[in-house]
């Protein structure tokens, strides 16, 4: 599944894997996410509701431009730096094409607005 993110009026999208979690996700969407900084590594802010961690390792080392959930924080996650193995991550997704260093540039705290893509 495809999902839209809009963030300060540029918008990206990615594809959501077909699992327990993904489908979880793309149930809550549309929403709209308040998200951080972390390590100018990651974007993460909270969701409403938790994700099922059904057929998910204890956790990932997530590459550049994946999408993920930090379980112990119910967070949605988007990955646009070098972030190590860490408990609790969960991937998701795919950002695609170049929204990872085009995430990586936005500076800050942002509002992501997250919805099922629609061309």
């Amino acid at each position: 599944m495809k999902i839209s993110i809009t963030i300060g009026g540029e918008r990206f999208s990615a594809t959501i894997q077909d699992s327990a979690a993904g489908r979880d996700l793309v149930a809550q969407l549309p929403l709209t996410i308040d998200m951080t900084d972390h390590g100018s590594v990651e974007k993460t802010g909270p969701l409403p509701s938790p994700l099922s961690l059904a057929g998910q390792p204890d956790g990932a080392d997530p590459e550049v431009g994946d999408v993920g959930y930090y379980a112990p924080g119910n967070d949605f996650v988007l990955y646009y730096g070098d972030q190590s193995y860490f408990p609790g991550i969960v991937i998701i997704g795919r950002l695609d094409g170049d929204a990872a260093g085009r995430i990586a540039g936005l500076e800050g705290a942002v509002t992501a607005t997250v919805d099922v893509y629609a061309p």
